[in-house]
């Protein structure tokens, strides 16, 4: 199963801590979906949203235990769900993505990636994968 990530896991050093297997990735963008900053945290939640669009990172063929592991990273505020995506060739692919439930926990504000608090994020997240 292919992965679009648009938040941590976009970051290989994010996604590493996460996942066992080595996945080839690309460049793709989502449409008709937003992200957005979290008015309490530094990850992002993604909503559908008319007219707007994501870039993030398709893993290609991740393994279902690998799949597991992602589910459990998200928790309950996450629901996996399949979207098309566009890699960068303009081919339209099947992935799985992580859709954002707790809206209430949303900002106005778009979440960006090149703002993202890596060292604070693997602080609070991953310390217990540090290594690993």
């Amino acid at each position: 199963m292919h992965i679009f990530t648009y938040g941590s896991l976009m970051f290989p050093e994010i996604w590493q801590r996460v996942v066992r297997g080595n996945y080839l990735s690309a460049t793709a963008t989502l449409s008709d979906h937003a992200r957005y900053a979290l008015a309490d945290d530094t990850y992002p939640g993604m909503v559908a949203q008319a007219d707007a669009v994501v870039q993030g990172v398709i893993y290609y063929d991740v393994t279902p235990q690998d799949v597991a592991a992602l589910d459990q990273f998200e928790g309950s505020e996450y629901r996996r769900q399949n979207v098309d995506v566009v890699i960068e060739s303009g081919e339209t692919l099947i992935a799985c993505t992580y859709i954002f439930l707790a809206e209430q926990r949303l900002s106005s504000l778009p979440w960006e990636p090149q703002a993202f608090q890596m060292s604070r994020f693997i602080g609070t997240y991953c310390s217990d994968k540090m290594g690993g």
